[in-house]
């Protein structure tokens, strides 16, 4: 006789498309990426809450993947195109780069992150990206490296204005 095998108690719920709706329970999720409490204010949220405004709709431009249970919000993606010169590593000149990746601290570890990951990327085959690009903390990387990215060489900079 077979033994039966343990059944998974908890199935991940499959994230889906951002609604322009949802924009208060994305700014606080936002902004756990770079330590704000959810009390904090400044100017950024209301340039977020512009921003996801005008491009939530667009699925060509922009992706918002989220994980909603019971209601409410507890892990969220972004991805946006970005046009660039066609070379040897984007023939097209097509990259989409994956952004705030980010889970409540009670639901991490559930597979939301990588649900995320991947809906992102189907949508940039999708919409004929060439590749996806993203700048990922040292606790993150293991979710993308398991997802296929690989590092690469050339280091990120910046300049604020």
């Amino acid at each position: 006789m077979h033994d039966a095998q343990p059944m998974n108690p908890f199935i991940a719920p499959l994230p889906r498309d951002a609604q322009a709706g949802d924009i208060d329970q994305l700014l606080p999720l936002w902004g756990l990426l770079f330590d704000e409490g959810p009390e904090d204010g400044g100017s950024w949220r209301d340039h977020a809450r512009t921003w996801f405004d005008g491009v939530v709709a667009d699925r060509e431009w922009a992706c918002f993947p989220v994980v909603e249970l019971d209601g409410r919000i507890v892990a969220c993606a972004v991805g946006t195109l970005e046009l660039g010169v066609p070379n040897p590593q984007c023939p097209r000149g097509r990259t989409v780069r994956l952004a705030n990746v980010v889970t409540l601290p009670a639901h991490r570890g559930q597979g939301h992150g990588t649900a995320l990951v991947d809906f992102v990327v189907d949508w940039a085959r999708a919409i004929g990206a060439d590749r996806v690009d993203l700048s990922a903390t040292p606790d993150g990387q293991r979710i993308y490296t398991r997802s296929g990215f690989v590092m690469t060489s050339a280091p990120r900079m910046k300049f604020v204005l």
